[in-house]
């Protein structure tokens, strides 16, 4: 078996673990929530999840390096591996009972994403890629998983545009923005890991983030990659930690960059 299925498989169960965690507390009216440092929210669900898979991690793979949302980043000199965790992409969504939130997963080896997984239980649907190997989403619509691709759109009139919230755009990205929805022939609001899994699936041609961090894009990025898109930053590097991103189908990426690039 290649070792890239040996991580996925991996990966794989680290996703059944930090369900198990997330499903029990979800909607729990004792959820214990605090407010970190930059006001954004944690649950005891976060912090669970990643103390959960940082322990499989440690008796799986020992010589690997650890980066989480939460606890930070753990290295190990011996090692290029280095697993990127988000407990719960979408923790307002969790405290608010909002379905859309789900576990981020993926290793990086060198300077490359081999393995990700995105999983959101409450949507009862799960997405995963491994380099060289496709992505794939478990939706339980079929009796198997299956293969997923991004859509042949070519044209942004066309298209379906995805972005978040717009409080984190500044005036002159904001601008671009907005006449980059006016050209698409359908924009929505979905945020978090959502969109990159719509882009990925054929679903949407276009996301776009201003300001996200490397565990809320490690795993979309190979998902989205190994589905035929495109993924770079705004200033149109191929990175998931750039600080805002752009995922396209791949065919309109130049035409986007052109309207929400920096």
């Amino acid at each position: 078996m290649p070792v890239a299925s040996e991580d996925l498989e991996l990966a794989l169960s680290l996703a059944d673990i930090a369900d198990a965690i997330t499903l029990e507390r979800y909607l729990a009216e004792d959820l214990a929530v605090e407010t970190k440092p930059d006001l954004t929210p944690v649950t005891e669900a976060d912090t669970a999840v990643e103390q959960a898979v940082r322990e499989r991690l440690a008796t799986a793979h020992p010589g690997d390096s650890v980066l989480g949302e939460e606890y930070g980043h753990s290295t190990t000199a011996a090692s290029s591996r280095r697993w990127i965790i988000d407990p719960i992409d979408g923790t307002k969504n969790y405290v608010r009972g909002i379905p859309v939130w789900a576990t981020l997963l993926a290793l990086q080896d060198g300077e490359e994403m081999t393995v990700g997984v995105v999983s959101a239980p409450a949507l009862g649907r799960r997405w995963w890629a491994a380099r060289g190997l496709g992505a794939f989403v478990d939706d339980g619509l079929s009796s198997e998983p299956r293969r997923i691709h991004v859509s042949a759109v070519h044209e942004l009139g066309d298209a379906q545009l995805c972005f978040p919230g717009l409080d984190d755009w500044d005036d002159a990205a904001l601008d671009g923005l907005i006449k980059l929805g006016r050209r698409c022939w359908r924009s929505r609001g979905f945020g978090d890991f959502w969109p990159y899994m719509l882009v990925a699936e054929g679903a949407a041609e276009i996301t776009c983030e201003p300001v996200v961090s490397l565990w809320d894009l490690a795993a979309p990025q190979i998902v989205v990659e190994e589905a035929g898109g495109r993924f770079t930053d705004r200033a149109g590097v191929r990175t998931a930690d750039g600080g805002d991103a752009v995922a396209t189908n791949g065919v309109l990426h130049d035409a986007v960059l052109e309207l929400v690039g920096r």
